[in-house]
């Protein structure tokens, strides 16, 4: 091989190393992609849909560490969020952020209330559970760090309803934007 092929085959290796690790370095604290799995958030998302993750704005975590840098904001109602599933930490689920720490969470007459407040979210399924999985109890309040999330889907939703609350930690970022299919394109809400 000649030196000159040598030195373009160094050029190439250097630039696709440069590439990995740009995008890495993306992926890691700006933006990540997910797909859709099941139709727990119809009509706002459905099966297969591919979106994008807001890192940056609740506040990346560094790899293999404890550490997460500085937030632009905190989590807020409404926000459609991706977060470790509390159960089983390897796997992502999506679902909407309904009340954050410290506020009370009352689903009565399919109604779901926040503070005492009705809250915009379409009527739901109470036919089997209540705020927390728990029988009974229609009411409860969040812990200090942690957040309460429904699907938009309520039926086949596992949500906080099931399985409680998702811990501050486990929030990965904030959805924004279906990029796939083309004919869903577009900014979600």
């Amino acid at each position: 091989m000649s030196k000159q092929n040598k030195s373009a085959v160094r050029e190439w290796v250097e630039t696709l190393v440069i590439a990995i690790v740009l995008a890495l370095f993306i992926r890691t604290f700006f933006v990540q992609s997910f797909k859709i799995p099941s139709g727990s958030m119809r009509k706002t998302l459905i099966e297969g849909d591919k979106i994008l993750v807001n890192k940056l704005i609740y506040g990346p975590k560094i790899p293999f560490t404890h550490i997460t840098l500085p937030a632009i904001r905190e989590p807020k109602t409404g926000d459609i969020v991706v977060f470790k599933y509390p159960e089983d930490p390897k796997r992502d689920f999506i679902k909407r952020l309904i009340a954050c720490e410290n506020q009370s969470v009352k689903i009565e007459d399919n109604h779901v209330f926040v503070n005492h407040q009705k809250t915009g979210v379409e009527k739901i399924d109470t036919n089997t559970y209540y705020p927390n999985g728990t029988f009974g109890e229609k009411e409860v309040q969040v812990p200090p760090g942690n957040y309460y999330v429904l699907g938009d889907n309520s039926p086949v939703s596992r949500d906080s309803r099931y399985w409680g609350y998702v811990p501050e930690d486990n929030i990965i970022g904030k959805a924004f934007f279906i990029f796939w299919p083309p004919h869903r394109i577009g900014i979600l809400k």
